[in-house]
């Protein structure tokens, strides 16, 4: 990525997330410029060095920086937090930050440098990623910040990180996260939900640690397969038993209610708000359509319906992409768009208001509806994977079926800050896809 930002500054897109300060030594070097005969133990914070470009790379209407770290990525996660940037905006090796928020990087420590002093300051301290080597660093960041998300909960748990159970159950997880079988269902699934957790946090939106663990287990059992006892129920039982040491009994009967909270139809279906399978004209037409609509749904996004409170869906203006990476709308926006509602101001919100860990799980596991097109495409081929023994015909018709009762809707998300980051562009896919399963020639 940065090997581009050398001949045409269309390297370092992405953008934003962490919390951190820094400057440069009176010399103008940073932590990993240590000289000969000095001692590394000296470079203490007044080492590191977060740097920003000028904004000059045009998208979306705008201007972009590259914001990087000569240091580490923990001291740039750490900056870009600070900045109310999401995880999800970091990619690889750096944020990308608007013009509009240029200036107050920069009043928050950020060092004014030249675009290929960014280049070079980053080659030189062995933080850059190549642009041929992004997709096999992918997977491993993925990976790593798995492993750090874990360790992270355990602290919020107060469970301690040495505990061998901990990390060996973490490893149970994320190892039945990467079964073969899987095509949606996978640790990229997983990352998704976390890191969309993230950014409704970085809106003003409390994320209980429950939450995150109920996140961790939602889909930790996939088999995909009807009747019996359901994955959900499965997964959340496997919460239940492995967790007994760990944590009070309190808190996993909890976590079990919240993984169960994702079972499709596991809420009623309010005549305003009808879920899928469960509106009468979107019902399938045929037997076999029947069973592929059955199969389809028993894994597809959650189909609880809480109705929810009247809050118009807003688009931030500082979206952009690089290389078919996914930032959020507003994403550099730190403050909160829309305050939420009262009980009096709508009485349908008392469900969402009592239960808020599940409202911010549940919008969560469906951001997937509000990714760029190009990652949508990526999943709707996914759960098409999942279902390849379904036939084209019925699962077309079971798909759109589930699709067109999420759009009844009058919110796909349910909480504010959700539908202000995402509705909008959900939407837009979740009905083009229905408009292709519809009319597959028409998708050619």
């Amino acid at each position: 990525m940065l090997d581009d930002a050398l001949a045409s500054r269309s390297a370092l897109m992405s953008g934003s997330h962490a919390q951190n300060f820094s400057a440069l030594t009176p010399n103008g070097r940073s932590a990993s410029a240590v000289g000969p005969g000095e001692s590394p133990a000296r470079c203490t914070l007044a080492c590191m060095a977060i740097l920003i470009d000028p904004p000059a790379w045009p998208a979306h209407g705008t201007l972009w920086s590259h914001l990087v770290s000569d240091t580490s990525y923990a001291e740039l996660h750490a900056f870009a937090r600070r900045l109310g940037f999401p995880r999800r905006s970091f990619d690889l090796d750096h944020y990308d930050v608007s013009a509009a928020n240029y200036d107050r990087a920069v009043s928050l420590g950020a060092i004014p440098v030249a675009g290929r002093e960014v280049v070079y300051r980053l080659r030189d301290s062995g933080l850059r990623v190549r642009q041929t080597d992004r997709a096999a660093i992918t997977p491993l960041r993925r990976r790593q910040y798995l492993v750090e998300e874990w360790a992270r909960l355990a602290h919020l748990l107060g469970v301690s990180t040495i505990a061998s159970s901990w990390t060996a159950l973490g490893e149970d997880l994320i190892e039945r996260w990467n079964e073969p079988h899987r095509r949606y269902h996978d640790e990229r699934h997983l990352e998704d939900v976390l890191l969309a957790l993230d950014h409704l946090e970085t809106r003003g939106e409390r994320v209980a640690p429950e939450t995150l663990l109920a996140a961790w287990f939602h889909d930790a059992v996939y088999t995909g397969a009807p009747g019996g006892v359901s994955d959900e129920q499965a997964s959340a039982d496997l919460a239940a038993a492995t967790l007994g040491d760990l944590l009070s009994p309190e808190l996993i009967s909890r976590v079990h209610a919240l993984i169960l909270a994702t079972t499709p139809a596991s809420s009623p279906i309010s005549a305003e708000e009808p879920g899928p399978v469960h509106d009468a004209e979107a019902a399938p037409k045929t037997e076999a359509a029947s069973i592929a609509v059955s199969t389809v749904a028993a894994h597809t996004e959650p189909a609880v319906t809480l109705t929810p409170r009247t809050h118009g869906p807003s688009t931030g203006s500082n979206a952009k992409s690089t290389l078919g990476e996914e930032p959020q709308l507003g994403a550099e926006s730190p403050s909160r768009d829309g305050a939420r509602q009262t009980e009096q101001d709508d009485p349908d919100a008392r469900s969402e208001i009592v239960d808020p860990a599940r409202t911010l799980l549940l919008d969560a596991d469906i951001w997937i509806f509000a990714s760029l097109p190009k990652r949508y495409a990526e999943y709707a081929a996914a759960v098409r994977a999942e279902y390849a023994h379904v036939p084209d015909a019925d699962f077309a018709v079971a798909r759109a079926s589930i699709l067109e009762a999420y759009l009844a809707r009058p919110h796909l998300y349910r909480t504010p800050a959700a539908r202000a980051l995402w509705e909008t562009r959900a939407r837009a896919n979740v009905s083009r896809e229905i408009s292709e399963l519809r009319n597959p020639t028409q998708a050619l």
